[in-house]
């Protein structure tokens, strides 16, 4: 796992450094998603929860919720931000819980934090052995053999007298197991400029691999990485949803695909 060098020592600008990420949709598209595909139930699970923008949104819904990541300082924010959640400092690929949850989701590509493909498989054990019968693993992923190392994305915030640049890309250099996320920070005000920049490694898989390693655990729906419809996967883009539900008993079967739009 990374150290999340940067997530801990700026925490305190996560939440500035995601201003451009829509919570409110990816919570609506998830609560949808469980809503086709689930059982019913509330019991919700976030891993690498952050600071639980996510939670917030489906607290709303109904569902009783709890959050699962590695960084306190994150999760010191996110009780802050929703103090009737429950959250818990673990490991995404290594936890146990007492109660099974109905509803799991791993938002933010944070999938990919579990590092290697053994850990990527123990998280997917773990969040089997997590869920309730007929339960339901939401999660997004990027295919390895689709990044393009020259593409990023930036945004820039004004707060008070600062203005924050946030950058972020993925890279892979076509071979292997391990991809990286790169981001870089800048803050500057009228007197200096600071910038720090971080790079967390990251598990690299494509989908036709990682679709192999959840047959055995799931049944799995693929989607276009869409928040205001729900699309089958064109099962050519790089970029998808990934909605899993757990098969009662473990054995390999069929995978299961939308075979057209749901709207």
């Amino acid at each position: 796992m990374s150290d999340n060098a940067l997530y801990t020592d700026l925490s305190g600008y996560y939440d500035l450094m995601c201003a451009d990420i829509n919570y409110r949709a990816q919570s609506n598209s998830a609560h949808r998603l469980q809503q086709i595909f689930g059982n019913g139930g509330t019991r919700h699970l976030d891993l690498a929860c952050g600071t639980g923008p996510h939670i917030q949104y489906l607290l709303q819904e109904g569902y009783q919720c709890s959050g699962l990541d590695i960084n306190q300082p994150m999760l010191d924010l996110a009780k802050q931000r929703c103090p009737e959640a429950d959250f818990t400092l673990g490991n995404m690929c290594d936890f146990e819980i007492d109660t099974p949850y109905d509803f799991i989701t791993c938002f933010l590509y944070s999938i990919h934090y579990s590092g290697d493909i053994k850990h990527l498989t123990d998280c997917i054990r773990s969040v089997h052995s997590a869920l309730s019968a007929n339960g339901v693993f939401c999660f997004n992923s990027v295919d390895k053999n689709h990044i393009d190392n020259d593409l990023s994305a930036k945004h820039s915030v004004h707060v008070e007298n600062s203005v924050f640049s946030f950058g972020s890309s993925w890279f892979y250099r076509g071979e292997g197991e391990k991809q990286t996320l790169k981001l870089s920070i800048e803050k500057a005000d009228s007197n200096h400029t600071q910038r720090w920049n971080d790079e967390h490694p990251m598990v690299a898989i494509g989908f036709a691999e990682l679709l192999a390693l959840l047959a055995p655990y799931f049944d799995v729906h693929v989607f276009e990485h869409e928040h205001d419809k729900i699309v089958a996967w064109n099962q050519q883009s790089g970029n998808a949803i990934f909605v899993c539900v757990k098969k009662t008993t473990k054995g390999k079967s069929d995978l299961f695909f939308a075979h057209r739009a749901v709207f």
